[in-house]
């Protein structure tokens, strides 16, 4: 009877394991890895390059202070916007 119990605790502790496992895998580690890029993009943006806010307006990215970023919507009009919020302008599938 005793071998019996202790046997489902080990299977019970392997599935909880499995479980911790692949949400890691699944959702943990890919979302973490998107930040990470996103960051990355981030700091590597230079006067002049096209960039979107989160908002979808395309802008162009003239400078960062403190988190903030001045862009150009128009030539001659900056507006300051969250640093967070600028990414990368999707491609245009053909």
């Amino acid at each position: 009877m005793i071998t019996l119990d202790i046997a489902n605790g080990w299977k019970t502790a392997i599935m909880v394991v499995a479980m911790i496992a692949v949400f890691y895998l699944f959702l943990i580690k890919p979302q973490s890895d998107k930040t990470k890029k996103e960051a990355a993009y981030r700091d590597n943006l230079k006067n002049g390059d096209r960039v979107m806010t989160a908002g979808g307006v395309h802008v162009t990215f003239v400078s960062t202070d403190r988190g903030m970023a001045t862009v150009e919507v128009a030539p001659g009009t900056r507006i300051k916007v969250q640093l967070a919020t600028l990414q990368p302008i999707p491609e245009r599938k053909k």
